[in-house]
């Protein structure tokens, strides 16, 4: 006689083997399908669709915490192929120079010193930019200094120039469609609303009024374990409205759109923060954005493609709080099925089913 455990055994493979598509292990065809008919349906037990899509993305190759992958014209044209498919619409150079390395030929950086680089990537970016009919957001030049000494005006001093000379440079592009102020903060930092409001005030006087934007982090408890500080508590809900409330009074006439880092907060704590950040933004006239981050913070190494579910929690709160567009740090190395981590492939596809992109 069958004894109880053997009998759920064979209970649990027999309905397993009702439910799930079985593939044919040499061919990969599901073996109930007509030849040449659709994939089996992936076996996803959540609604799909339920998230806001990425329609947007930075793209960096000026960074000091993720790898660079070395990729030329015809890796950069496959991936922007591949941002297309999925619906993604605008690009965003995250910054046009890190310190001393530079992504174009700036006369005015060179003579500051910073090295000469081999490829002119606003030139790339914009070119393709062109080709797939997607916007194009310069990021400014980020000097280190803030990061230095915490204070934010050291960025106007260099970008005041470089804001003149990349518009008188590339501003033909048809895809040059808005500025990203690249400094980024998390709360009331010396100096952030008067430099804010000054650089977007220059990119808007001489591009004729075109958008920007910025990407602050808010100062939750995954930014707290990241410094591998014990003590500190994560930024209370309210503090956080309180602080960007007078931020966002400060500069809402330069800066046309906000797009918090979803990353340094838990999971449960999306909707409270994306309330706020929906409501002030609401307030101010300001696009509420989301900077959807396709890494992962919750784990012991920086920085790996996220999981799955961790991406679709996140743009599930985006669209239940009404947010206006989501955009990601970013889909190159982290999303990109030509990326050098396999894990963004696979994260890549994921996507896909979710949304039931074809």
């Amino acid at each position: 006689m069958t004894n109880r455990r053997e009998f759920l055994k064979t209970t649990a493979a027999a309905a397993a083997a009702a439910t799930i598509p079985i593939l044919n292990s040499c061919s990969g065809k599901n073996d109930g399908a007509a030849e040449g008919g659709p994939a089996p349906d992936p076996m996803l037990i959540v609604p799909r669709n339920a998230g806001l899509p990425i329609t947007g993305t930075f793209l960096d190759e000026i960074s000091h915490d993720i790898p660079h992958q070395n990729w030329g014209v015809k890796e950069w044209d496959a991936d922007f192929r591949n941002m297309k498919a999925i619906g993604i619409d605008t690009v965003i150079m995250i910054r046009s120079g890190y310190r001393k390395f530079i992504t174009w030929p700036s006369k005015y950086l060179l003579g500051k010193g910073c090295y000469m680089p081999s490829v002119d990537l606003v030139e790339l970016f914009l070119t393709l930019a062109d080709k797939y009919g997607m916007k194009f957001f310069f990021g400014l030049y980020d000097s280190g200094k803030y990061w230095d000494t915490g204070d934010m005006t050291y960025e106007l001093e260099s970008n005041k120039f470089v804001i003149e000379e990349v518009w008188n440079a590339y501003g033909k592009h048809k895809s040059f469609q808005g500025w990203y102020i690249s400094t980024e903060i998390s709360r009331k930092t010396k100096g952030c609303i008067e430099t804010f409001h000054e650089m977007g005030r220059m990119c808007k006087d001489i591009s004729g009024g075109l958008p920007t934007f910025i990407s602050p982090w808010i100062d939750g408890k995954k930014a707290i374990q990241g410094t591998g500080l014990k003590s500190k508590q994560g930024v209370s809900v309210s503090d956080h409205e309180r602080e960007w409330n007078e931020i966002f009074d400060g500069i809402h006439d330069v800066v046309d759109a906000c797009a918090f880092q979803d990353g340094h907060i838990d999971y449960d704590e999306l909707d409270a923060f994306f309330t706020v950040n929906k409501n002030l933004a609401d307030k101010y006239g300001m696009k509420c954005w989301t900077n959807a981050e396709t890494f992962d913070r919750d784990m012991p190494i920086n920085f790996l493609p996220i999981k799955f579910d961790k991406l679709r929690l996140k743009l599930e709160a985006a669209k239940r709080c009404g947010y206006d567009k989501a955009i990601t740090f970013e889909f190159s190395h982290f999303m990109s099925p030509q990326s050098a981590y396999l894990q963004a492939g696979h994260l890549y596809d994921r996507y896909k089913e979710y949304f039931e992109i074809r």
